[in-house]
């Protein structure tokens, strides 16, 4: 027997989430975001799920990228991050990648070395995220020395959104203003379709007018909303990743009598505690607080103490017929991922994109 903490990751339930992407922007083509091994989900495994069904792919970096395609992928892939010296623009090219420019010195890397074909380029523009990316302001002179290199075939102007997942926010709104703004001299000088890329999942999913050439689905072809609050959009998302474990101890303790390290939970009458044979070592976050909700067979129960390495501790006093052996699900479809999140002073992005390989993966379609 293995130890029965464990990933399973629905495959066609990642591929449904892409359906809905498409279906909110038809007339758009689909980047999948597949950085940081698809969100904890198996970039791998989910490429070959998808790669009929999207245009492109993109990642983080070229390590991530030559993975891929060491792995088999054919789709191009888009590195979000750009290359980081010259060396690596050979290897981006040599292995159908297309690359970000972002700042002088990846532009001045671009336009001063000999590459043998040219590349496709997304040029990144600072509208109010302030990470990454050119100013407004340069945008015109930039764009004209790309369009002049030899080195440069296609050119997409893309930005990126800090607070999509604000509906109707005034931030949003600001930065699409402010990208429309700066790209239109180029739109309307140009003698061929300048194509655009905005949406990342929270501005498809609530900015409609984001939804131009290329969207960069992430968050959501993995079943997790964007948001803190309900939006129609996003409910029919599915999340793609089931975390469970099983009870492996049942005790019943007595009034006044604590569980787990620290002694911080305390039982207020007499309790029946179940031990589930998962930990911060699996994944779990151990910012979780008492109270964090469990399911046991389907049932909400909630966390007792402190959690620990391997193991975690849940009050199922009030559950029916809990035995050795029942499963516990940590999160999932029934059990969303952002609300285990809440309750650990975190997000579900990080949740699931920091799982640890000594949980097993399980992919099923």
């Amino acid at each position: 027997m293995s130890r029965p903490a464990k990933i399973i990751i629905d495959l066609a339930a990642i591929q449904a989430n892409c359906r809905l992407a498409q279906t909110l922007a038809p007339h758009s083509k689909t980047v999948a975001v597949v950085k940081a091994d698809a969100y904890g989900h198996g970039a791998v495994e989910v490429t070959k799920a998808l790669e009929p069904q999207v245009e492109m792919f993109t990642v983080s970096c070229l390590e991530e990228a030559l993975i891929l395609r060491e792995n088999g992928l054919k789709k191009p892939i888009l590195l979000l991050e750009g290359c980081f010296d010259i060396g690596e623009l050979k290897i981006a090219l040599d292995n159908q990648c297309e690359i970000i420019v972002h700042s002088r010195l990846q532009l001045e890397q671009l336009l001063n070395t000999r590459l043998k074909t040219p590349l496709n380029i997304w040029l990144k523009i600072d509208t109010g995220m302030h990470r990454l990316g050119i100013l407004p302001k340069e945008v015109e002179s930039i764009y004209a020395k790309l369009v002049e290199s030899s080195n440069v075939n296609n050119i997409v102007l893309m930005t990126h959104f800090a607070h999509a997942d604000a509906v109707g926010g005034a931030h949003t709104a600001k930065q699409i203003s402010q990208f429309e703004t700066c790209i239109q001299p180029i739109v309307a000088h140009a003698n061929h379709k300048v194509e655009l890329s905005m949406a990342n999942s929270a501005a498809l999913l609530a900015w409609q007018q984001t939804r131009v050439d290329w969207n960069r689905p992430g968050i959501m072809l993995y079943g997790l909303s964007p948001f803190a609050e309900t939006i129609e959009e996003a409910t029919a998302l599915i999340p793609a990743m089931n975390f469970e474990s099983q009870v492996i101890a049942l005790r019943e303790i007595l009034t006044g009598e604590s569980v787990g390290y620290g002694c911080t939970w305390t039982a207020q009458r007499p309790s029946v505690i179940a031990t589930i044979a998962v930990g911060y070592g699996d994944g779990y976050p151990r910012t979780a607080k008492s109270g964090t909700p469990v399911l046991i067979n389907n049932q909400r129960a909630p966390l007792a103490g402190r959690v620990s390495m391997d193991l975690i501790s849940v009050d199922v006093t009030e559950l029916a017929n809990v035995q050795l052996g029942d499963k516990a699900v940590l999160w999932g479809k029934t059990l969303s991922a952002n609300e285990v999140a809440s309750w650990a002073d975190t997000i579900g992005y990080e949740l699931v994109t920091r799982m640890p390989r000594r949980v097993t993966r399980h992919f099923v379609k």
